[in-house]
């Protein structure tokens, strides 16, 4: 029986709590905490100051006991009632502490994953990160999840372990200082090397869990994207009545998870038994230490009431100070959580700087987002012309045969070009390569004009709908604070809808501006969409349309409609498609042959001029 396919971008190397673990969860810290006056540095001084009125407060609360015992030894009524008092206040000023503590927290983990979702989507959408992440580069599973689901995580466990961790160098040093006070140096010193001998234990059991639960976050995230896919598939899923195999399929990726979280759970067993055995074995060793100076006779010539309060004095202290180390230990089962995440999340960014050092050294697009005001610092070139291809070879970053080889043209205004071919020759890919998704393997490309209504738009072969209004769907990509074509006409959106043939939408989704509570997908037809996406073309009126195999859903009729409004409306039209009833809409034809051959002709009734090429044939 075959089994799921493991990911080609697993490392060689396995995460650890290792120097590369504190490299990343400082890079993070840096991007959470960027300058002493941030939201998050301000938070982290106030929470300091909370925790440590709360331990003074906590101190107060454990040597009450003390007090309680000299008092009822004396049967001292007054003072009895007295000590009530304070232990009222001191009670309920340490329950509010401890609850403005647990909210700081609180506003922190929501503050950090703020802070650090937008650090990393800054990144992904940079420029084509995002694509080439998902598309070319396999090192890296599941990077939506990294960033949703790793990062919610890891802000929340940091959060928990906030205030111990804060507060820890304080406490452990104020009653380090009474321990020694009370007991010698025997208590201290026995204390401590029970905290180095635990936090060896702990971290030699902490080991083998990092890298299984890294496995287990990926195993997660590829059984949750293939519910994705069937979600987002489900209809031609059901035309091949696959629902026996998908079930056999998705249940493979949950027995892989559920194997993985029980190898998890073993080792965490032998970390839970360490810690809890530390955490019982320190009980006893306070009552030890307490038990020296006694049994020495430092405090014989006490009274059974003050013996009694001084015990229960050093008891709490000696307890405390073991308890602030025995917290630490406890942290084992968090820190491991957070190494694993950390190493994810930090994967995640190391990949995408690569990813926009690589880019920015050809990319004309690295700089911007989809600002159609910029032009993208694109390579100069003839005001009337979109692209300049000189002897450009390409193929698949998949494979390593030529598509093309040694293409040699020039795509200027007013000249429509028709690309055709048999499927698997590379269509498609010379799109990708204009548009820099994929890099060229020899020759030249140019990109001359910007992205955007006085620049060049490419309709990709599947049409993209965003979630929003049917307003946002038409003037997409374009951003609400951005309209640099213009300010958003009513009357044209709707004008184009019409001759797009889905003036419907207004009705159906009860205006331009009403939200929608259905996925867009699941309710439009395949031909709808694609004449949504035209609508947006027409809206956006670019000089130059890419179009691939746009109309592939629509009949010729309503494809020819189409194709005559985009000319009227003065675009210069670069076409993929099968149809012989493309090449009236066209003047010049690229045929891809296969094996890296192409041929470039002029169509009959063609206006002539415009596309300049060096060979017929290749």
């Amino acid at each position: 029986m075959p089994r799921p396919d493991k990911s080609e971008g697993r490392g060689a190397s396995r995460p650890a709590l290792d120097w590369k673990f504190v490299q990343r969860l400082c890079d993070i810290q840096r991007v959470l905490f960027p300058s002493w006056t941030s939201p998050s540095s301000l938070m982290f001084a106030t929470l300091l100051f909370v925790t440590l009125t709360e331990q003074l407060i906590i101190y107060q609360v454990g040597i009450l006991p003390s007090h309680f015992y000299n008092v009822l030894a004396d049967k001292d009524y007054a003072g009895f009632a007295s000590l009530v008092g304070t232990a009222m206040v001191l009670i309920l000023l340490n329950s509010t502490l401890k609850s403005v503590d647990q909210y700081i927290c609180n506003q922190m983990y929501i503050s950090w994953r703020k802070t650090l979702t937008e650090s990393l989507h800054t990144s992904y959408f940079h420029g084509r990160v995002y694509y080439t992440l998902n598309v070319l580069r396999k090192e890296i599973d599941n990077p939506d999840q990294r960033i949703s689901q790793d990062v919610e995580r890891l802000c929340k466990q940091m959060s928990t372990m906030a205030s111990r961790l804060i507060i820890s160098p304080f406490t452990l040093t104020y009653y380090t200082y009474h321990c020694f006070y009370s007991t010698g140096w025997i208590g201290p010193v026995s204390i401590f090397s029970y905290f180095v001998i635990g936090t060896i234990a702990n971290k030699i059991l902490m080991g083998p869990i990092v890298s299984t639960l890294c496995e287990q976050e990926k195993l997660e995230g590829d059984f949750r994207f293939k519910h994705m896919q069937i979600r987002v598939n489900a209809e031609s899923a059901a035309f091949y009545r696959s629902g026996k195999v998908e079930h056999m399929r998705t249940n493979w990726r949950l027995q892989a998870l559920l194997l993985t979280q029980k190898s998890l759970i073993n080792k965490e067993l032998w970390l839970y038994i360490g810690v809890n055995t530390f955490d019982y074995l320190g009980g006893f060793l306070s009552y030890i230490v307490i038990a020296i100076p006694i049994f020495t006779g430092i405090y014989d010539g006490l009274t059974p009431g003050e013996l009694s309060g001084l015990i229960s004095k050093n008891a709490f202290v000696c307890i405390y100070l073991i308890n602030g180390f025995t917290q630490l230990i406890d942290l084992s089962t968090t820190l491991s959580d957070v190494a694993g995440y950390t190493h994810r999340i930090g994967e995640l960014r190391e990949v995408m700087d690569d990813i926009l050092r690589k880019q920015c050294d050809y990319d004309p697009a690295s700089g911007e987002s989809y600002d159609f005001d910029s032009d993208f610092n694109v390579h100069a070139g003839p005001a009337d012309t979109a692209f300049i291809l000189d002897h450009l070879s390409y193929k698949s970053p998949f494979s390593d045969q030529l598509l093309v080889k040694d293409l040699s043209l020039k795509i200027s205004q007013g000249t429509h070009l028709l690309v055709v071919g048999n499927t698997g020759t590379g269509k498609t890919s010379l799109l990708r390569v204009l548009n820099r998704l994929w890099e060229a393997d020899s020759g030249f490309v140019q990109m001359t004009t910007c992205f955007g209504p006085r620049g060049t738009l490419f309709l990709p072969q599947k049409p993209y709908l965003t979630d929003g209004t049917l307003r946002e769907q038409i003037i997409y990509p374009l951003k609400d604070i951005y309209p640099s074509s213009g300010s958003v006409d009513d009357d044209r959106i709707i004008q184009f809808l019409e001759l797009a043939g889905v003036s419907s939408l207004l009705k159906r989704t009860g205006g331009l501006d009403e939200e929608v509570d259905w996925n867009w997908y699941d309710v439009l037809s395949p031909g709808e969409m694609q004449r949504l996406c035209f609508a947006r073309l027409f809206y956006l009126q670019p000089k130059y349309a890419v179009l691939d195999e746009a109309t592939s859903a629509l009949t010729e009729e309503a494809e020819a409609q189409l194709y005559r409004t985009c000319k009227q409306l003065g675009m210069t039209l670069v076409s993929l498609g099968h149809r012989s009833s493309l090449e009236k809409f066209h003047d010049v034809q690229l045929k891809l042959c296969g094996d890296g051959q192409w041929e470039l002709t002029r169509l009959k009734g063609s206006s002539g001029g415009g596309v300049i090429y060096r060979d017929e044939t290749m």
